[in-house]
């Protein structure tokens, strides 16, 4: 299968290619060069930091953790 490269160097991922990867509008995909070919990635679904770990009460542990720490410390 071939397609012509546009003039803004677009070229269109076949729709049988697309629904083999599950790749849908919107996301994102990596280039590399490997020799005379370019290899295409979904890039890897990193989620983002921010509201990571919401909803787990971290911080409250984190505190009661670092208060027993300082118990342990001071009984010494």
């Amino acid at each position: 299968m071939t397609h012509k490269v546009g003039p803004k160097g677009q070229v269109v991922i076949p729709k049988d290619l697309r629904d083999q990867l599950g790749l849908e509008p919107g996301e994102e995909v990596t280039f590399w060069r490997d020799g005379d070919q370019v290899i295409v990635r979904r890039r890897a679904d990193t989620p983002p930091l921010k509201g990571r770990f919401a909803g787990r009460q971290l911080t409250d542990r984190l505190e009661h953790e670092r208060a027993a720490d300082r118990g342990r410390e001071d009984a010494r």
